[in-house]
């Protein structure tokens, strides 16, 4: 078994019985003590587990989420640049899917050029910005992860399901350097792949901070998106 099917196999465990002791572990994926022991320190530095004495407790997705006010904040020029430079994979009357990053977010001040558009988001400050700017907006509901106003889970994935869109802009938290997306939430991840499905083009909004990073969940490849837009 490979170190990351070993590792999310923890995680799923992990995050299913509410916590999990190193035993029980090495009985679930038949790999020794000392092997699980040395997963979950790395499962801890990347942010998806916390150890405790014997074994491991989950973290829940709001607490490894960075607020979205920090996230706001970080990089404010590069999202600019990014946002501006989005619109050109826009025409009127498009339908577009924001996901619940601050990159997407930061369009919403350069959608209002375009006539009669139909955004979708999972961002509920996304949507509040939105429908102050007049566009006509979809929330996807579901459930906040609360330092991020993003919805996930079974509702939100729905919601889009039964959708088409022509344009999808979504972020990621990291960008390795053989172009694979990684993030630290497997509920947006899971998000955005259905949102990926469901739009004619895919835009992946990734500033140059995110590059050379990799976390625990994968999202896409280079290969999957029409463009990677970076300041």
């Amino acid at each position: 078994m490979l170190i990351a099917e070993r590792r999310q196999k923890i995680l799923e465990y992990i995050e299913k019985n509410g916590k999990a002791t190193v035993s029980q572990l090495s009985g679930y994926i038949y790999a020794s003590e000392p092997t699980v022991r040395r997963d979950l320190t790395a499962m801890e530095k990347e942010g998806v587990i916390k150890k405790v004495y014997g074994g491991a407790l989950p973290i829940a997705a709001a607490d490894r989420e960075i607020p979205m006010g920090i996230r706001q904040r970080d990089a404010l020029k590069a999202k600019d640049i990014m946002a501006q430079k989005a619109c050109k994979y826009i025409n009127d009357g498009d339908v577009v899917i924001l996901d619940g990053s601050s990159s997407a977010m930061a369009m919403v001040k350069y959608l209002t050029q375009f006539k009669e558009l139909i955004v979708i988001t999972s961002g509920a400050k996304t949507a509040v910005a939105l429908a102050e700017a007049g566009i006509r907006t979809f929330c996807t509901g579901g459930m906040m992860i609360t330092n991020s106003f993003s919805y996930v889970g079974q509702q939100a994935q729905d919601f889009i399901a039964g959708i088409n869109a022509d344009v999808l802009f979504f972020s990621c938290h990291g960008m390795s350097e053989d172009g694979n997306a990684t993030d630290l939430s497997m509920e947006e991840v899971n998000l955005r792949k259905i949102m990926m499905r469901h739009a004619k083009r895919k835009i992946l909004l990734c500033d140059k901070s995110k590059y050379g990073k990799v976390y625990f969940y994968n999202l896409c490849t280079k290969k999957d998106v029409e463009d990677i837009i970076t300041e």
